[in-house]
């Protein structure tokens, strides 16, 4: 029977091997197992528990050639910022955990404008932005046309806090209105913009008074178009603490207006479009566009910007000339690769693709309506007429099978299932003002 052999012996020859070794190989073998260890048993990893890890990893010289972006990691992470220099891996590390970050914090989503093509728009809303932050608050601040039965989309959004569709009203115009904004390159002139800013900052004010009632505070603010269509997630590395983030491209001399994310100090700055103007004026800046005011309600408070890409574009039935010059519009073909940051688009053939894009966006002024377009993410439509015949398959191809199912339920809906939506949409919503759901279905589905 073989005999056991005495513990206090193996742990003495034991001993006396490591005696032998380098230190610093056998740390290099039990330290990363401690951080194996840790995460294995940790069933959610904050990024600030994460970056410390790492960061304290980082601070023994065996390690700094392994983690030697570690301490960037940690520092971008305390800012809520995604490490540029990190690995795939440790992307995807930092991602997942700042996803699960979110998902503990309180975000409002602001949605305005007209339901004009909602029944394309409003489902990759929901997908790509509502569901994707489950614990997300809706607020819908859209106006009353023969378009807003297409809003009883929004029923399938996880959560609703607020909804005000409205019969727009003139709105006064002021002589400080009149003196910084201009109606240049507005459809609807100076009225087109208050109307716009108005739509923006009630948003506001129906947050503030969801907080005010339920005695919180939202940490994030995420504000966006009814009309933009997304191809891809909102990305948790854009929610960033003390920085605004907007689409960079389509800026027309300021900064791309059609998105904003920021946490609630930076985002009531942000939206507060008409109760800034008196500040812009005192600053002495005048006749603006929608673009150059938005900028200056950041430079003229001190809140800081920045720009990047977004898989969102703007979806529009507006006709443009094509090829577009210098100061013209790209619109792009909703199969476009992207991420297009709110640019104009459509479902279409696309008219330039590939080595046709280049010389057309070359000849665009950057500053106005230009888009990237390298990497061939740009394909371009020629938006000179009408949306083609036979858009809808286009649109299902790109889209999928959820989104285009949801476009025929809306081609298909009768009076009868819009009103039942509406009213289900209105039973699970805190704060509803609006016309009765008739009234509101009757408008766009007369039968």
């Amino acid at each position: 029977m073989m005999m056991m052999k005495n513990p206090t012996k193996i742990l003495a020859q034991f001993t006396k091997r490591v005696s032998d070794l380098d230190w610093r190989i056998l740390l290099l073998l039990l330290l990363p197992l401690s951080l194996l260890i840790y995460i294995s048993v940790s069933s959610v990893i904050s990024p600030t528990t994460v970056g410390i890890v790492l960061s304290s990893f980082s601070s023994f010289s065996p390690f700094r050639s392994i983690f030697h972006n570690h301490d960037e990691i940690h520092a971008y992470t305390e800012h809520g910022a995604l490490p540029t220099l990190a690995s795939p891996a440790e992307k995807s590390l930092w991602l997942k955990a700042r996803k699960a970050e979110l998902e503990r914090s309180r975000i409002a989503v602001c949605l305005v404008g007209g339901a004009r093509r909602f029944e394309l728009t409003g489902p990759s809303i929901i997908e790509k932005i509502l569901e994707f932050y489950p614990n997300s608050d809706l607020f819908l601040h859209s106006p009353l046309d023969s378009n807003a039965y297409k809003l009883s989309l929004l029923k399938a959004a996880p959560r609703i806090a607020s909804v005000k569709i409205f019969r727009p009203e003139p709105i006064p115009e002021t002589e400080v209105q009149n003196r910084v904004l201009t109606a240049h390159n507005s459809p609807n002139g100076i009225q087109g913009l208050l109307q716009y800013f108005n739509l923006v900052e009630h948003c506001l004010n129906m947050i503030n008074d969801y907080q005010v009632e339920n005695n919180f505070t939202y940490d994030w603010v995420v504000r966006t178009r009814v009309d933009g269509y997304w191809s891809e997630p909102l990305g948790p590395e854009n929610f960033i603490p003390g920085q605004y983030l907007v689409p960079s491209g389509s800026s027309y001399g300021g900064l791309n207006d059609r998105l904003g994310i920021g946490d609630l100090n930076t985002s009531i700055i942000a939206l507060s479009r008409l109760s800034l103007i008196p500040w812009i004026d005192a600053a002495g800046l005048q006749q603006l566009n929608s673009e150059c005011a938005f900028k200056a309600q950041f430079t003229t408070q001190n809140v800081t910007f920045a720009t990047r890409r977004f898989p969102f574009c703007v979806v529009t039935d507006r006709k443009y000339d094509f090829p577009p010059s210098r100061f013209g519009v790209p619109v792009a073909a909703l199969s476009s690769r992207g991420p297009l940051s709110g640019a104009k688009c459509r479902p279409c053939t696309p008219a330039c693709s590939g080595d046709c894009v280049g010389p057309v966006m070359d000849g665009l002024y950057k500053g106005w309506s230009w888009t990237e377009w390298k990497n061939d993410s740009l394909q371009l439509c020629n938006a000179r007429g009408d949306w083609e015949l036979g858009w809808e398959k286009l649109y299902d191809k790109v889209a999928g099978k959820r989104l285009a199912d949801e476009r025929k339920r809306i081609r298909d809906m009768k009076l009868s299932q819009c009103v039942e939506d509406m009213e289900e949409m209105r039973n699970r919503t805190p704060h509803w003002v609006a016309p009765p759901s008739m009234d509101i279905c009757r408008l766009g589905l007369p039968q």
